[in-house]
């Protein structure tokens, strides 16, 4: 696809959602263990759970299981038919299955609330995120021939963002495991492009953040960001991360 159409039907996706997935909490703590979720990324409920781990500004350990690929022969086999979503808390220890179910253990595991109105109605929830399924043209569901790496890649994102939308697409198709951390919108400031912010003050996010921490490192709060350890790669741009994964894992 042509990355210029490639990027406007990214941001066509998240507006029929409203742009959930956009705003991060200021206070929730990391789990001892990271979560692990068996997600596929054009799936519409994987969609409204990777929405909420957004919005609890909660990293996951994200296992792409895209039709036709191994991972999913796997994982329907060990789970008697289950489709993705599939969240394991090993902090609990539990395995919850199903978007309605995940989104409610989220909520009242790492929040201590019953999940909002606009989650718990999980029916039109799903139509919209159909819609934005539909908008990118079944992106993220089949699975591409692949080699895969010894580690698991990293890849900074959040849900809504448009740019980040293809990386996990590509991610999803080549069933390369990775570690999602979400650096969601935390403030008024955060909003906008990387190198622009809604402040007449220098901009600062929130102090002692994984935004922060990003920001102290590289100037800047922009992904997608890419990091490989399997080849000590680190980068910036969809474009250049896309045609990076091609390149290295594509068969």
């Amino acid at each position: 696809m042509n990355h210029l159409l490639d990027i406007t039907t990214s941001t066509l996706a998240p507006s029929c959602r409203f742009w959930h997935g956009t705003l991060a909490s200021k206070t929730t703590a990391q789990p001892k263990q990271m979560l692990i979720l068996f997600d596929q990324e054009g799936n519409p409920e994987c969609r409204l759970v990777r929405e909420v781990l957004t919005e609890l500004n909660l990293d996951v350990i994200v296992a792409p299981c895209p039709a036709g690929g191994l991972n999913i022969t796997k994982f329907k086999s060990v789970f008697n038919g289950v489709s993705p979503p599939m969240l394991v808390d090993l902090n609990s220890p539990s395995v919850t299955k199903g978007a309605i179910e995940i989104v409610r253990y989220l909520f009242k595991q790492y929040k201590e609330m019953q999940a909002p109105r606009e989650f718990a109605g999980i029916l039109k929830s799903s139509l919209t995120s159909k819609l934005a399924s539909g908008v990118r043209f079944g992106a993220g569901i089949k699975a591409r021939p692949s080699q895969q790496p010894d580690l698991p890649l990293i890849l900074y994102s959040f849900e809504s963002s448009p740019f980040s939308r293809p990386v996990r697409e590509r991610l999803c198709e080549l069933e390369l495991t990775y570690i999602l951390i979400n650096l969601g919108k935390q403030q008024f400031s955060d909003m906008g492009p990387a190198n622009f912010h809604w402040t007449l003050k220098t901009y600062r996010p929130l102090p002692n953040t994984k935004r922060d921490e990003f920001f102290r490192r590289h100037g800047n709060v922009q992904v997608p960001y890419l990091i490989d350890p399997n080849t000590s790669i680190e980068m910036f741009e969809s474009k250049d991360i896309l045609r990076y994964l091609q390149q290295t894992y594509a068969v």
